[in-house]
């Protein structure tokens, strides 16, 4: 015979916090919102629908930005009670690292043209071979 000292393996709780975990409901919401948050960019970019192209980028950024938060709810189940919080404290962690990040790239890579490329006058384009 075999002996648990702490028998976890018939209907307990397996080390879940509770969190609320998907729901057929749950993800058929997530699944149509993507394919909608999909079909929009994929719309304004073929139709050509709106008439500048940083407008359309700019949407497409936007609706990027709502698919993602689309996909951590309904299928990360993130929220700021998962996990005590500490779902939400390494999510906000992690965009401000990304943030320094990408700031910081194009802060040097802005200073490296400015600073460090000669300055291209006409006449010297023209004595270009």
């Amino acid at each position: 015979m075999t002996s648990h000292a702490n028998d976890h393996s018939h209907g307990h709780d397996h080390g879940h916090d509770g969190a609320a975990h998907g729901s057929f409901k749950g993800y058929m919401t997530g699944f149509i919102l993507s394919v909608i948050l999909t079909a929009i960019p994929f719309w304004l970019v073929m139709a050509d629908v709106l008439s500048s192209n940083t407008a359309t980028a700019i949407a497409v950024m936007g609706l990027a930005v709502i698919q993602i938060v689309v996909h951590m709810i309904y299928f990360l189940h993130m929220n700021t009670k998962s996990e005590g919080g500490w779902n939400m404290l390494a999510l906000i962690f992690t965009i401000v690292i990304v943030a320094i990040a990408i700031s910081g790239a194009l802060w040097v890579m802005y200073h490296l043209n400015t600073n460090m490329m000669p300055q291209m006058s006409e006449s010297m384009m023209k004595s270009m071979p």
